[in-house]
């Protein structure tokens, strides 16, 4: 008998796990996946630690965090300095100095504030979407070439048709700093994310390919309590419908060249370009294989956003009125569940950054093994 059975080995998951296997705990971790760490997911290409689900960049001003983390991993200092290709113009993000003189010509930051202020002035009163609001914030040059494209690609809808609030702030910086994460502590950890969850996990058993919604009865008899990080609909059965989230699809392509775009993220921001952006995973690495020495080939990633339909992988949890309400009511049954704790981007119906599901995790094994 097992003290806690954890449905997903992402991690959720693979925190609660450990802190329990400290604290003296059995615990039986499972997984439908036939692999651990979830959607942090890395598996070596050529040398290459691919992301095999998106680009995942550590950044947290949580030093907690960061000392758990750099338990399991050492972590190289990569910085995310993404870059926007807009018909083949680049502009450098977040918007920075070097954005605002490519735009403009400006090379002050007066002379951008100005500009700004002006282009600003345009929308008069509370913005009505998003595009009245993207252009209250930054003006419309920007607006119609960094946002507007983009955005509509990842939510599938007119800039029009979406609500304000999906904006409420867009970082501008009068400063020459691309550093995307204006964080304290960031990085990738050497060796990928699948090393750094595989140490979390030592010494506990994990069992894969293993689907729980499938064989739940079976599986709960074999623990005192469950923690589940799965969807929470799903696990009702979607008694009351369908929570939704929008989805991303990959393109994986190998190349017989060492340098495909130079940077590890490229936005494209215009409309007609159908991915939103291309990933070159070895730039997350520098480049160079664990030894240091330079990789040959590269592997680029093109990113589709879509709707999301059952069946496929649930990535942004689409929180409007609808959806929190219907989550609210699928939280009100999770309540009543004793043995049951929720948890995790899906169980929480919440989107998360890295540093903040191992945040929630901690505090959830810290709360749940006090009883």
């Amino acid at each position: 008998m097992y003290d806690y059975l954890i449905v997903g080995a992402g991690l959720f998951g693979a925190v609660f796990a450990r802190e329990a296997k400290e604290k003296g705990k059995k615990v039986l971790v499972i997984d439908k996946r036939p692999h651990i760490a979830g959607n942090v997911y890395t598996e070596k290409v050529e040398g290459i630690n691919v992301h095999q689900y998106g680009a995942h960049i550590f950044h947290t001003n949580n030093k907690t965090v960061w000392e758990y983390v750099n338990r399991f991993a050492e972590f190289n200092r990569f910085t995310n300095s993404p870059v926007a290709n807009y018909h083949g113009e680049l502009y450098s993000l977040p918007f920075n100095m070097y954005t605002f003189n490519k735009m403009w010509g400006v090379v002050t930051p007066d002379e951008a504030t100005a500009k700004i202020e002006e282009q600003r002035a345009e929308i008069q009163g509370e913005p009505q979407n998003l595009e009245e609001q993207a252009i209250s914030l930054v003006g419309r040059d920007i607006y119609e070439k960094l946002i507007k494209g983009y955005t509509e690609k990842q939510w599938g809808r007119d800039c029009k048709e979406l609500p304000a609030f999906i904006i409420k702030r867009l970082p501008v910086r009068l400063t020459f700093d691309n550093n995307y994460f204006n964080a304290l502590y960031q990085g990738i950890p050497t060796g990928g994310y699948t090393k750094m969850v595989e140490n979390m996990l030592e010494g506990i058993e994990v069992r894969l390919g293993v689907d729980y919604l499938e064989n739940k009865a079976e599986l709960d008899a074999l623990a005192d309590k469950v923690l589940y990080t799965g969807a929470i609909d799903a696990y009702f059965g979607y008694r009351l419908g369908n929570l939704e989230y929008r989805s991303v699809r990959f393109e994986n392509e190998l190349l017989d060249i060492p340098n495909f775009q130079g940077n590890a993220a490229v936005n494209y921001t215009d409309r007609e370009t159908p991915w939103t952006r291309i990933i070159e995973h070895k730039w997350f690495e520098f480049g160079k294989d664990e030894d240091g020495n330079d990789l040959p080939k590269t592997v680029i990633s093109r990113e589709y956003s879509s709707e999301w339909k059952p069946g496929d992988e649930p990535y942004y949890p689409v929180n409007d009125a609808r959806n929190t309400e219907l989550y609210a009511a699928y939280r009100a049954l999770a309540d009543r569940e004793e043995k049951v704790i929720f948890g995790g981007r899906l169980g929480e119906y919440k989107y998360y950054d890295m540093d903040a599901v191992i945040a929630s995790a901690l505090d959830c094994a810290a709360n749940a093994l006090l009883s």
